[in-house]
């Protein structure tokens, strides 16, 4: 089985020793995206709704560069740092889901990478 390194210049840069995905075979693992607008160097923290839309910008440009789509998501974890924001996530996630969304957990942590509010990894297989 292959392992290709997977990344996308519209996306943000790894701040640690990872990459922003690993395709293995035909799975893609994206790691955990924030609300960093690559294009404009800014982070998006306005309110968590521009900062889920961001970090789906910043999956899909990932998942552009290995040739996938959300459609080709079998997985999301979303970590945020505070469970009242729930209900508000969903609304903007959502968007990107029409229909057969894929499994999912999120779960509340203390503290994120940047203090961000929202960051999202997925799994993705081109089949």
């Amino acid at each position: 089985m292959s392992k290709i390194i997977v990344n996308s210049p519209d996306a943000p840069a790894p701040i640690g020793p990872y990459s922003q995905a690993v395709k293995a075979g035909n799975t893609l693992y994206v790691s955990g995206q924030i609300p960093f607008d690559q294009a404009t160097g800014e982070m998006i923290n306005e309110n968590i709704t521009e900062e889920t839309h961001q970090v789906m910008k910043n999956l899909e440009a990932i998942l552009s560069a290995a040739g996938m789509t959300f459609s080709n998501i079998v997985k999301c974890s979303i970590f945020i740092k505070d469970m009242n924001q729930f209900a508000t996530i969903n609304e903007a996630y959502s968007v990107y889901f029409k229909a057969n969304p894929p499994a999912r957990e999120c779960v509340e942590v203390a503290r994120l990478p940047k203090d961000v509010n929202v960051e999202i990894s997925c799994i993705a297989v081109d089949i």
